[in-house]
């Protein structure tokens, strides 16, 4: 896998997928733009990552990530490190603990509380700090413990793990003519471009939506390289880390990178905070718990930024996360 993510990474990674109990299937909602306002316009299908165990789609690469550990890693107990502002550490703190091993996780003092409580409850030592801070501590960590760093979104393993959830919809939906995913670091976009791309499916269009408080991704593509922002604001924080992913934004050899083709991204995909509330709030009325982060593709669609659609156009949306608390949930939709 140095530096290329080929057919055959992406089959294995699926087998491994598979043969976990950590990661479900999860459902497919197919023709449901009824339930959206859209009868006419398209014909609409939603994958549920938001039903996926640990409440969203990152399990998926971590489950590949772990996979692929060292055997030196797993032999002496070595601790691991990474950062996250939710998701991907509680996806790595049940990893972890089916593993045995200790892991600590840089967390910025943005990301909710209640998140940070439950990844510690898991065993996880948690710590907090600002989001220009976490690079350099997980540096530390590496080199002055030994311990071992998994990436939440930079790494080729997750990523071909991530391409799970492309095959999982051209199972059902064989030939979609738009998937629109959401885009935190880049590798959840990046695995799905591989998945679709690599099983042949060229002509599928696929969109990556950021918050417009957080255009990490969008101002990578402007500039050609990873762009690190440290100031950025979001109610999806999920979908604001510190810098955008390296591999993502350089490797050609990558379906779905940023030097290729393979992803539009208009820059008016980058979604407004009242979009997002919207679309989770859509969501609720519907009978789905999305938060915001999980919902940013969708509201991208909702407030008519996906181009050139016909009521023939078959689109998938990918539902990424459901962890959000009642709290939170009624803040958004009072």
């Amino acid at each position: 896998m140095a530096g290329v993510i080929s057919l055959e990474d992406v089959d294995k990674a699926i087998e491994t997928i598979k043969q976990s109990p950590m990661v479900y299937r999860t459902p497919l909602l197919k023709n449901v733009g009824g339930m959206f306002g859209f009868a006419d316009r398209f014909k609409l299908h939603l994958k549920l990552e938001n039903m996926q165990n640990t409440g969203s789609f990152k399990v998926r690469g971590v489950v590949n990530q772990v996979a692929h550990l060292p055997v030196d890693v797993i032999k002496n107990g070595t601790s691991l490190v990474s950062m996250s502002a939710g998701n991907y550490g509680k996806a790595l703190a049940f990893a972890s603990k089916k593993l045995n091993l200790p892991t600590t996780l840089c967390m910025p003092e943005t990301a909710p509380s209640n998140k940070a409580k439950l990844i510690e409850s898991l065993g996880v030592k948690v710590e907090r700090m600002p989001k220009s801070d976490i690079i350099v501590a997980v540096d530390q960590h590496v080199a002055q413990e030994g311990m071992q760093f998994l990436h939440p979104f930079d790494d080729l393993n997750l990523i071909a793990g991530m391409a799970s959830v492309a095959v999982e919809i051209l199972d059902e939906i064989p030939e979609p003519d738009v998937v629109i995913a959401c885009c935190g670091g880049g590798g959840l976009l990046a695995g799905v471009a591989a998945g679709i791309k690599l099983k042949g499916h060229e002509s599928t269009k696929i969109y990556g939506v950021e918050p417009e408080g957080a255009p990490t991704m969008y101002l990578s593509k402007q500039q050609g390289h990873a762009v690190s922002i440290t100031s950025t604001k979001s109610i999806a924080s999920g979908l604001a880390p510190p810098t955008a992913a390296g591999l993502f934004c350089t490797a050609s050899a990558v379906p779905g990178s940023l030097k290729g083709k393979e992803i539009i991204w208009p820059s008016n995909l980058l979604t407004k905070m009242l979009s997002i509330c919207r679309a989770v709030e859509t969501f609720f009325h519907t009978g789905l718990v999305v938060e915001a982060s999980g919902a940013a593709a969708f509201a991208a669609l909702q407030s008519n930024k996906i181009p050139d659609l016909s009521p023939e156009s078959k689109v998938v949306v990918i539902v990424t996360g459901g962890n959000i608390t009642p709290k939170e949930l009624c803040d958004i939709i009072s």
